[in-house]
């Protein structure tokens, strides 16, 4: 038989992580998550005013079936997000992912002071907002304490 070893201190750690996490109260939504849903909007409203005022991609207008598919999910992604459910989160942490992936293998690339110092910039939101929901995800699937 095998003795049961101590726990690591990085389970130690994480137990005390957990145990000062406050679960949510009905209706309360996290900080982070507010400020998800707004940008979530934001950026809903400009791509749905680009959509139908006729902006073209490299020369070409994008399909108008795409364009509804996609501020569709949005549109169901910033409801999730206004009522703090985790699949939201989830799924805006997915997009800021590839917002990091994308920001971040285009700097090196910048032809230019500006272009650099869009892509910092963009890198450096999606980080920062993708850092704070973590905490915000722990507390949204954390259960009831008995």
């Amino acid at each position: 038989m095998q003795a049961e070893r101590p726990p690591s201190r990085s389970e130690l750690k994480n137990a005390e992580a957990r145990a000062k996490l406050v679960p949510l109260a009905e209706g309360e939504r996290p900080t982070a998550v507010t400020v998800a849903f707004w940008i979530t909007v934001a950026l809903l409203v400009v791509n749905g005013v680009l959509a139908f005022s006729g902006y073209e991609v490299r020369g070409t207008k994008p399909p108008i079936s795409g364009e509804i598919v996609f501020l569709a999910l949005m549109g169901f992604m910033a409801w999730g997000l206004w009522r703090a459910r985790y699949w939201a989160v989830l799924g805006l942490q997915a997009l800021l992912a590839l917002g990091m992936l994308g920001s971040g293998l285009s700097l090196p690339l910048a032809a230019d002071l500006v272009s650099a110092v869009l892509a910092a910039a963009i890198f450096l939101a999606c980080g920062t907002l993708f850092w704070f929901l973590v905490k915000a995800m722990a507390r949204i699937q954390m259960p009831e304490r008995r």
